[in-house]
């Protein structure tokens, strides 16, 4: 798609212009505003002249191939004479208007009709249902609001935001950075997210990217743009909605859309070296953050404040938002007090109060910090705002020295978010220093910047695709909905996973030979692919201690399965050896419907949902992932060493984790989903051993 064309258009169309008050009139003042120096087509039969600009009948009498064109007509005008505009060659078109896939079938087939007009002529398309699109660097607007101070908007923030609201907001201030291009995709009927990055990866006036994300269009395209955009030095930063179901019902009938889970999603943003952000203040903070002359390369933040209950607050918000900020070194901690007197804590946050010679303390502090191996950043707080009766100018000028003279990045903070003066904010950015808010997102979005610049894990070797699964399925055997979890282990086992040992059983007396031969105490179950949950029904037994208690719960179970109807044709009996002295776990694979399959890890057992504590990975695993999953749960703690109880065998534990998920890589064309539950993580240097397992394949596997 020519973007291009849409986001800096040498010519453009207005499809509805008017005199009255409305988007089609506020386009054309926007462009005079900002001095636009491209041809201006105006198009309306109702008018000859529109603010002092020849307008045209209709689209027949405007030129073939202009570059972009705006409706600013209803909905139910808007198909036809878009059409004609695609048939024309124009290269962009911007629908503002809603009524179409948002609002039920008759909506979505006028919104098919536009994507299949412009597929054919290879035009992009900003919409429908969205504010259109600014690029203020290049003084063009196809975007339906008015604009406050347009000689204030050029910067070097990209927007990409699938709510125009968003984009109206963010607008209203462009105190601490702005904007190079600003694009309200709305319902991204032709022309996705995923395509404005691609695109503003490669834009010389474009440092950062934000985008305000409802629903990912084109999955595989998003994950492409994401790596694209971080290969050429670029953050994208996410703001994702959809994280309850309320919102996920709310998002499908504002865009048309489905959201994803958003765990998986802040996964896939992470192994994608995206910036994911959790409101609007964290976001407007690590664009603010990436104004910086130099951008930080490790997490270690030192702090200098002025205050010791500053520092205490920083310290606990630190420790909450799980941000690095180390003591001071031992000879750090002597030479701080050498000129400073005494310090509060262990020097990080750095108190400057001392004597409250600040013309002495603050420059002498910041070199302490600037001098400090365990710092990577340095933060400068001090509260302020335009009507503050404080002008402390002297000590911004201490940070812009400092800036000037150390590798490290500067940054200037005020504890609460958005207040700021702006005399400072402009005289630091003049040296290279944001000025940043609030204590949690301003020091988050140093630590979300840093972490963007640290490089990310390596891919682990490939395994090779394997068919294993859709050989067992094959060979003119019954579709199978599930594979019960004798199959399921043994093609498991044959993958490096291990798995308890068991013998199946047709007969009483079978069960009993299995039993002895294993050695009691065992469990005995019933596995058929029709009864996934063996418990609920009765159909699992354990700790069976002798022969009599084994025969005798197989009687029972026999006489349970016959109970059920239909009975099951493929009903097994499976004698187990019993695993003790282990802590339960669980592994598994599942198919996200956007990004394909996600490895699973938790704590196991019935806590697995009780908890809900797991941790989750993109397949296919990178080195290291499966040591990270493990850390990340609250459930890590159980495989210490507690009370006297021996730490559990975490590196076998990490091995089956990685064994599976190679698997399920592996396997990836015929997997569904993978249950195995529980693991039993034996003490260290025993092992451990999956105990049940469950593995569904793919409907469509052939």
């Amino acid at each position: 798609m020519p973007l291009e064309r849409l986001l800096k258009p040498s010519s453009i169309a207005v499809y509805g212009a008017s005199e009255n008050r409305g988007p089609g009139r506020r386009i054309l003042e926007m462009l005079d505003l900002l001095g636009y120096d491209g041809a201006v087509y105006p198009i309306n039969p109702k008018y000859e002249t529109v603010l002092g600009k020849r307008c045209y009948r209709d689209l027949e009498e405007v030129p073939e191939g202009i570059d972009a064109i705006v409706f600013c007509v209803n909905h139910r005008l808007v198909v036809e004479p878009f059409k004609a505009a695609a048939a024309r060659g124009y290269g962009g078109a911007v629908v503002l208007d809603g009524g179409f896939a948002e609002v039920g079938e008759e909506g979505r087939g006028r919104q098919e009709e536009l994507e299949a007009a412009a597929r054919a002529a290879g035009m992009a398309v900003c919409g429908p249902n969205c504010m259109g699109v600014l690029s203020p660097r290049h003084r063009t607007s196809l975007y339906t609001s008015n604009l406050l101070h347009p000689e204030k908007l050029p910067g070097n923030v990209a927007i990409v935001t699938q709510s125009g609201s968003i984009a109206i907001g963010l607008l209203t201030d462009c105190r601490r950075f702005g904007f190079s291009h600003v694009v309200s995709t709305g319902n991204e009927a032709v022309t996705t997210t995923a395509e404005f990055i691609e695109h503003l990866a490669d834009d010389p006036d474009t440092r950062v990217i934000a985008t305000f994300t409802e629903t990912i269009r084109d999955p595989e395209r998003y994950v492409a743009a994401l790596d694209k955009a971080a290969d050429r030095g670029k953050p994208v930063v996410v703001l994702k909605v959809g994280r309850n179901v309320r919102t996920r019902r709310a998002i499908a009938s504002h865009t048309g859309g489905l959201a994803g889970e958003a765990r998986v999603f802040s996964e896939i943003l992470k192994r994608h070296r995206a910036i994911e952000v959790g409101d609007m203040d964290e976001l407007t903070e690590v664009l603010a953050c990436a104004q910086g002359a130099r951008w930080p390369t490790g997490r270690k933040l030192g702090v200098l404040t002025a205050s010791g209950g500053q520092a205490e607050l920083i310290l606990d918000v630190a420790g909450t938002a799980g941000l690095s900020l180390l003591p001071l070194s031992e000879g750090g901690l002597r030479e701080a007090r050498r000129v400073i007197g005494s310090i509060t804590g262990d020097g990080n946050p750095l108190d400057a109060w001392g004597d409250g010679n600040f013309d002495v303390n603050i420059p002498h502090g910041l070199k302490v910090l600037e001098d400090e191996p365990d710092v990577d950043s340095i933060v400068m707080v001090s509260d302020s705002r335009d009507d503050s009766p404080m002008v402390p100018t002297q000590y911004t000028q201490y940070l812009a020295d400092t800036a000037r003279r150390t590798a490290k990045p500067c940054y200037f903070m005020n504890t609460r978010p958005g207040l700021f003066r702006q005399e400072f904010a402009d005289a630091l950015r003049a040296a290279g220093v944001p000025t940043i808010g609030g204590a949690r997102q301003g020091l988050g979005a140093v630590d979300r910047l840093a972490r963007w610049s640290m490089p990310g894990f390596d891919p682990l070797p490939e395994p090779a695709a394997a068919a294993r699964v859709a050989a067992w399925l094959g060979n003119g055997k019954p579709r199978r909905s599930r594979i019960n979890e004798v199959d399921a282990k043994k093609l498991l086992d044959g993958a490096g996973v291990p798995v308890v040992p068991e013998r199946t059983a047709t007969s009483r007396g079978e069960a009993v030979d299995a039993a002895r031969g294993i050695g009691f105490p065992v469990a005995l179950k019933v596995a058929s692919d029709d009864i996934p949950h063996k418990t609920d029904q009765g159909l699992v037994a354990t700790g069976l201690a002798d022969e009599a208690t084994v025969a005798a719960a197989f009687d029972d179970m026999e006489s349970r399965l016959e109970r059920i109807s239909p009975p099951p044709s493929d009903a097994v009996f499976v004698v187990q050896a019993m695993v003790r002295d282990a802590v339960e776990l669980f592994m598994g694979v599942s198919r996200d419907p956007d990004f394909g399959l996600v490895l699973a890890f938790g704590v196991g057992g019935v806590l697995v949902e009780i908890l809900d504590d797991v941790a989750l990975r993109p397949l296919p695993l990178r080195d290291g992932d499966a040591n990270a999953m493990i850390a990340e749960t609250r459930g890590r703690r159980l495989l210490g060493a507690v009370r006297g109880r021996a730490a559990r065998d975490v590196q076998a534990v990490r091995e089956c984790l990685t064994a599976l998920g190679n698997f399920a890589w592996a396997e990836r064309d015929s997997i569904a989903e993978i249950d195995l539950n529980p693991v039993m993580a034996l003490p260290r240097g025993q092992g451990c051993i999956v105990v049940d397992a469950l593995i569904i394949p793919r409907e469509d596997n052939p």
